[in-house]
């Protein structure tokens, strides 16, 4: 059973906390196989309709669920020889962006991604997923390695937005990721994109100037977090539900606008309640873009990623 669950799961949590009760009773009081197996498909039921009407604040919700997988289970679950590669050669190493050689189903690969971490002292070692200058001039070696030895690059995305601190901002943060962005356009090997949770402004445009940029079913990908939009907007947060209904961050609307390429379906219940098949799924996804990709010629590729961008937010 989940051991997190969201506002709107409640009615979930309810029943499988019933179960819960059942099967222990079940050890000292007789068997109760058929009470839990009714309960046991009232759940799923229950949870597959209410994942079929999620609106965007609830898919925000989802995205942000700390069982999601994060990079370090992309890496474990798809890649095999993984070397990281540590620090920017220019001021140090930022965990918030972890990235590194590795192979991917027997492919030579670049790979690089936004780590939250999982408990308290792994989140402030990763700094929630937000990245500072370094992280982006991390990935700028990255990309500049991977061309060098004509290496794709994978990407993973998941970050609230880069960190806004005073010390980010006296490396100069937006010009890292402004660097970082213009690395990926310009980058002469396959660039391949997974919004695996949020995908916050910047942050998150930096390592996914890519030429396919793909999206788990419940993640969000946005120039500004709802609580940012809704603050500017009516100075106040708490109206972050009505800023994610009006944004358009889900991925229908975002594949319907074209600027994500395609949508990857998640398990019923989330990514977080089935990781593992989350992550083969992506696997899948990734194979099947990329071995569309290899054919194409440097030039090829980096007319595809212009022409990509370009044409976002213009009349057909």
């Amino acid at each position: 059973m989940a051991t997190h669950y969201l506002e709107f799961e409640k009615p979930i949590a309810e029943l499988e906390a019933k179960i819960d009760e059942l099967n222990a009773l079940s050890a000292t009081s007789g068997s109760f196989e058929t009470e839990i197996a009714g309960l046991r498909k009232k759940a799923t039921q229950l949870r597959k309709k209410t994942y079929a009407n999620l609106d965007p604040w609830m898919r925000t919700q989802v995205a942000r669920h700390p069982g999601r997988p994060h990079f370090i289970d992309y890496v474990d679950g798809l890649f095999t020889d993984f070397v990281e590669l540590k620090g920017d050669r220019q001021f140090g190493d930022d965990q918030a962006i972890m990235g590194g050689l590795a192979r991917f189903r027997g492919q030579s690969v670049v790979i690089m991604g936004h780590e939250k971490g999982n408990d308290t002292a792994s989140r402030l070692k990763h700094n929630f997923g937000m990245a500072l200058p370094e992280g982006y001039r991390k990935a700028v070696r990255l990309m500049d390695l991977a061309e060098r030895f004509n290496l794709p690059v994978l990407s993973f995305v998941d970050t609230a937005g880069a960190y806004p601190g005073l010390g980010a901002e006296e490396r100069g943060q937006a010009e890292a990721i402004a660097r970082s962005t213009e690395r990926g356009l310009m980058l002469g090997t396959p660039f391949i994109t997974t919004i695996t949770g949020e995908g916050g402004s910047g942050g998150a445009i930096a390592l996914a100037a890519a030429n396919r940029v793909l999206m788990l079913e419940h993640s969000i990908y946005s120039v500004i977090s709802p609580e940012g939009a809704a603050g500017i907007l009516w100075r106040d947060g708490a109206r972050a539900k009505d800023a994610a209904l009006a944004m358009k961050i889900t991925g229908p609307d975002l594949l319907e606008l074209k600027i994500v390429d395609r949508v990857i379906e998640e398990p019923l219940g989330g990514a977080h309640s089935a990781p593992a098949a989350a992550v083969a799924s992506v696997g899948d996804a990734i194979a099947h873009e990329l071995a569309a990709l290899k054919p194409l010629s440097p030039d090829t590729l980096r007319k595809q990623r212009a022409d990509r961008f370009y044409a976002i937010g213009r009349a057909a």
